[in-house]
């Protein structure tokens, strides 16, 4: 009952004119009268950020703030695998051979959810890591290696919730929701990030433009929170031992080791 009662309101506000009407207050001036309330509620760290909270001139400004440099030192080993975000991990484990994944107890279809299946072979029997950004988070997206991109690709177009609530009630929003797919090759294999958009906002801004990657280096953004779902090939990579469910992870901060 609370499922369908859940779907139904989302269906009834995930519109592509309410999405509009939501972006476009965001991205105007009045909007800067909710940020000091937004960061007070959200508990923005304020000390990261470059500027001043009064420096921001609309709410979409606040949400792709860029931080100080330093406040997201990179980890320096060689081998090591980085988290690309501000996040907490949803869930980590194996993508089983059926191409599924299992989250909050739920089967997701990867074949789905990466729409290639060239692509996907790879990745059977890897591990995957789930990285949910709440709207207080930093919202810029990094490489969690370095490397050379070899596919970049978009699917979906609806974006439902990615909150608990929506991976528990939603209609398979990992493998449904707008998304878009960097296939990334490093010196122990290939890496698939899948950037999930969020509700209301179907924004995801591409900010390298260059093949090769630097660990750390940035590559995009979100307008608004939402999720990235890491794919490695089998037996490329370790996952370091913190890295479980509802971790809190930092960009640069090290979640594992290539192998």
């Amino acid at each position: 009952m609370i499922k369908n009662v859940y779907r139904v309101l989302i269906e009834l506000t995930n519109h592509p004119m309410s999405s509009k009407v939501v972006r476009k207050f965001a991205m105007s001036r009045i909007s800067s009268l909710l940020i000091p309330s937004y960061a007070r509620i959200f508990k923005i760290n304020q000390d990261e950020m470059g500027k001043s909270l009064s420096s921001y001139p609309t709410l979409h400004d606040l949400f792709i703030r860029q931080l100080k440099e330093g406040a997201r030192p990179i980890d320096n080993i060689t081998n090591s695998l980085v988290s690309p975000v501000d996040a907490k991990v949803e869930e980590c484990g194996r993508i089983l051979p059926s191409k599924e994944i299992v989250v909050k107890g739920k089967n997701y279809s990867i074949q789905e959810m990466v729409g290639n299946d060239d692509v996907l072979h790879k990745y059977i029997d890897g591990q995957f890591v789930i990285l949910y950004l709440s709207p207080k988070d930093y919202h810029r997206i990094h490489s969690p290696l370095s490397g050379k991109i070899t596919h970049t690709w978009t699917l979906g177009n609806k974006s439902y919730p990615v909150n608990q609530a929506g991976l528990k009630y939603g209609k398979d929003p990992l493998i449904k929701n707008y998304r878009k797919l960097t296939e990334v090759q490093h010196s122990s294999g290939h890496v698939l990030m899948v950037k999930v958009g969020a509700m209301f906002i179907n924004s995801i801004e591409r900010t390298h433009e260059h093949e090769q990657l630097t660990k750390g280096q940035e590559m995009a953004y979100f307008t608004f929170g939402s999720t990235v779902i890491l794919l490695f090939e089998k037996d490329t990579i370790t996952l370091s031992s913190h890295v479980r469910q509802n971790q809190i992870v930092k960009v640069g901060e090290r979640i594992g080791t290539l192998s």
